[in-house]
């Protein structure tokens, strides 16, 4: 359970650890979406049926998520994150030798399950080994896993799945899932914290959501935010290609591009938190960029400017991902941290399935211009939100 803190182990290792579990989960769940091109093609899906089954793992992490930190709470970081990796690995196996759609979809759920596991479990280990002096900066790292994974999901699976075929591109999968199986079960300490007893003496145990209204207000403020972030990750390809006349390969090399900037801009905002002693201060300066800048964006898309603010909007909008979970992760404490954050993931999810269908219908019908600008309604909305009035961070934390 981590209480005695008896082994004190780096706390970058144990970054280290945590993130590769977790970009192992991405891969699989976020590789899911490039299989559609080979399932339609090759396979002879329709777009919807493909479309099914690349959402399969999805359904699978956002049911799960509130389960899961839940157990992360009961049983620890360690148990947890390797624990849902494995059955991650199982997942990828069973969905390599499965003989059906249905049963390819089933598999893909299953993993899906598993993969919920790593968020709450490596935020519980970065809020855990680092001191609040360097856990904004820890937490931004952190939060680089899921562009990292994406990256990698889009280098391996559509290369793989052309040359090799569907099974071997998930046991590839399951062989990565594996390993960081065994990195976490291995490596993985976890960190030290009070006992039941002591934490019942603290107030620790007390739900922090009857406590006060933070945790809700964040929650919300973040949903919100979400909303300009998958704008422009789902809208920029086809906004380059289609309005300003790119080659799909141009357009392509600027998203990917934009993926390390977006990562760059998450371990900035958390080194920023870092040196000015806040996290809701930095997040409500980051909704306020989030509103500027697609309301110039909307204003100005047809101008050239509209390239710059797109690529600065893929920056600024990603931010806050950092500083509300490490946010909700400390507000949460020791032994509800982890219900927390599985609820902070559960509401993005669902306002971030919601907007591609939603902002494409915008789309269409008044076009790019309006919809980023009717987009800036949602950071907008996030401002007063961001609970900044009596947070404290101690050095010593």
């Amino acid at each position: 359970m981590g209480e005695t803190g008896a082994r004190a182990p780096s706390r970058w290792l144990m970054l280290g650890v945590s993130m590769l579990g977790q970009v192992a989960a991405t891969i699989y769940v976020n590789g899911a979406p490039f299989l559609i091109p080979y399932l339609h093609l090759e396979r002879g899906l329709s777009l919807p049926e493909a479309g099914v089954i690349a959402a399969a793992p999805f359904v699978g992490v956002m049911a799960t998520l509130v389960l899961w930190g839940l157990v992360v709470d009961r049983i620890g970081e360690r148990a947890s994150m390797a624990t849902g990796l494995a059955i991650v690995t199982v997942g990828a196996t069973g969905a390599a030798f499965s003989s059906s759609l249905v049963a390819l979809g089933a598999w893909f759920v299953l993993g899906g399950i598993g993969a919920g596991s790593t968020n709450s479990a490596s935020g519980r280990i970065v809020v855990g080994w680092f001191p609040a002096h360097r856990r904004g900066l820890a937490m931004g790292i952190r939060q680089t896993a899921l562009p990292l994974g994406v990256g990698a999901a889009a280098l391996l699976v559509p290369n793989t799945v052309s040359t090799e075929g569907l099974r071997a591109t998930l046991l590839v999968t399951a062989a990565i899932c594996a390993a960081a199986t065994a990195l976490a079960a291995l490596l993985i300490v976890d960190p030290p914290r009070p006992s039941r007893q002591q934490a019942a003496d603290s107030g620790q145990l007390v739900n922090p959501y009857r406590r006060d209204h933070r945790l809700t207000r964040i929650h919300l403020a973040s949903a919100l935010l979400v909303i300009p972030q998958f704008t422009v990750w789902t809208y920029m390809l086809v906004w380059l290609i289609d309005e300003k006349g790119w080659s799909t390969f141009a357009a392509s090399a600027l998203v990917a591009a934009t993926q390390l900037l977006g990562a760059a801009g998450r371990i900035g905002a958390g080194w920023w938190s870092d040196r000015v002693g806040s996290r809701l201060g930095p997040m409500r300066v980051v909704a306020i960029a989030a509103a500027a800048t697609m309301l110039a964006l909307g204003l100005l898309s047809g101008t050239p400017l509209g390239i710059a603010l797109i690529v600065i909007a893929t920056a600024v909008t990603v931010a806050d991902n950092g500083l509300a979970f490490t946010s909700v992760a400390e507000i949460g404490g020791p032994y509800w941290s982890g219900r927390a954050m599985g609820l902070q993931n559960t509401g993005q999810y669902v306002v971030s399935a919601a907007v591609p269908p939603l902002i494409g219908a915008l789309i269409s019908g008044h076009g790019y211009a309006v919809a980023f600008a009717v987009v800036a309604l949602a950071p907008l909305l996030a401002i007063p939100l961001v609970p900044v009035r009596g947070e404290r961070l101690s050095a010593t934390d």
